[in-house]
């Protein structure tokens, strides 16, 4: 997998100050999107030992809330399986710190067992999300008063909740 962007210090894109991995590679090439560069799978660098060790040394600051991963596609199955081990390592050794994830995927639709987006890790990629920013954004629905998403189709959701309930759970 490669990647875009590590931003040290990030408030757009979840709850606090974070800090965000652009992964490279996306298959939803969504009209208007704010990061087109990233379509391609090649796009960036490599994603090796030293950007997982830099993002968690990154994490590792007091003021930080957690680690959002975007794109791209963090959801494209190559993806999640050079994300995983990073998400575990999180888990880990920073377990207070959330994750986010964003994906132009429908959870219900493409992240369920059946699923074009689904594959053998994303199950327990999902049980480590805190909140998963779901759906394609739509340009003809962008909406710059949203909190955390472009568009007005796309969700917040609870992912501890939506796993208790069984059924999607929405943040306020």
């Amino acid at each position: 997998m490669n990647y875009g962007t590590i931003k040290s210090v990030d408030i757009a894109n979840g709850d606090g100050v974070r800090v965000s991995l652009f992964v490279s590679g996306c298959t939803h090439h969504c009209p208007g999107c704010f990061n087109p560069e990233t379509w391609d799978f090649g796009y960036g660098v490599p994603f090796d030992d030293a950007a997982e060790a830099h993002i968690l040394q990154l994490l590792n600051r007091s003021y930080i809330n957690g680690l959002s991963l975007l794109g791209g596609e963090p959801f494209e199955p190559v993806n999640q399986r050079a994300l995983l081990p990073l998400v575990r390592r999180v888990r880990m050794e920073l377990p207070k710190k959330d994750i986010w994830a964003y994906t132009g995927y429908i959870y219900e639709r493409d992240l369920r067992p059946g699923g074009r987006a689904f594959c053998e890790v994303t199950d327990e990629l999902l049980e480590a999300l805190a909140v998963l920013v779901d759906g394609p954004f739509i340009e003809s629905r962008k909406d710059i008063s949203l909190k955390f998403r472009g568009s007005d189709n796309q969700r917040l959701i609870d992912m501890p909740a939506t796993r208790r309930c069984g059924e999607v759970v929405l943040l306020d």
